[in-house]
């Protein structure tokens, strides 16, 4: 796939960027608003400095699904710069996940409600951004 390439090219990506980019604003909003059940909150969720490592998040996680929105703009409008703004979402959102998983690792805590989508974070770009650098 050369510079003509879409982000539509490479099977499912269109999909997995818009479950991750809408998923990271509703995941903002919903805590904005505090509509998680406590009982599915993290572990330790009323410390302060837990709450302020999870909003530590917040400006990573909104770049992420910008530069995943922006990628998926650029590449409908055949913009052959859609392939950086890809790449640098996908990295960007292997770190949220890394960061997320290391952190519950080093704290022992093995909650699957928090570990299944950080997991996700952390697993699917490292399929595309390889496919996308040879390209």
């Amino acid at each position: 796939m050369g510079q003509n390439s879409k982000v539509q090219d490479y099977k499912g990506l269109n999909l997995l960027f818009l479950i991750t980019d809408i998923g990271f604003i509703l995941y903002w909003s919903i805590t904005l608003l505090h509509v998680i059940p406590s009982e599915y909150l993290f572990k330790d969720y009323e410390n302060p400095i837990l709450q302020a490592w999870n909003w530590s998040f917040l400006p990573l996680d909104l770049f992420i699904s910008f530069t995943g929105f922006y990628s998926l703009f650029l590449s409908k409008q055949g913009n052959i710069h859609w392939k950086q703004f890809t790449i640098l979402s996908l990295a960007l959102t292997f770190a949220s996940g890394l960061q997320a998983i290391s952190f519950w690792t080093i704290s022992f805590d093995y909650n699957l409600s928090w570990w299944i989508p950080n997991l996700y974070l952390l697993i699917y770009p490292l399929y595309y951004i390889p496919k996308l650098i040879r390209a």
